[in-house]
């Protein structure tokens, strides 16, 4: 591959990634936007941590654990509740650790 080619698919690559994330804020940055909209973008991070959190906390081997041997989903109820009362990540966090770490060492 000559450098030109190398070249011209960089460029290409680039201008595919980074054009459909900035195009939209460049539009939108001095536009505010409607209130159902913000409304509606308010639960995407939520929606998002759901999405990357159910399958770490329910599958297991490839299928639906809800059995006692899933320490994760277990330790995931009280750090659920940490999370929900401090709203303190790093409290969350070093709970749910604690919790899979002791299950683990107690239980297998």
């Amino acid at each position: 591959m000559d450098e030109t080619t190398l070249f011209l698919t960089i460029t290409g690559m680039t201008l595919v990634t980074c054009g459909p994330r900035i195009l939209p804020v460049l539009a939108l940055t001095s536009r505010p936007l409607p209130a159902p909209v913000v409304r509606w973008l308010s639960f995407v991070p939520a929606a998002v941590l759901s999405a990357m959190l159910a399958p770490a906390l329910l599958v297991h081997d490839g299928a639906i654990a809800l059995n006692t041997d899933n320490y994760y989903l277990w330790a995931a109820i009280p750090a659920f509740l940490v999370a929900w009362k401090t709203r303190s990540f790093f409290g969350t966090v070093a709970l749910g650790m604690a919790l899979v770490a002791g299950a683990r060492h107690f239980f297998g």
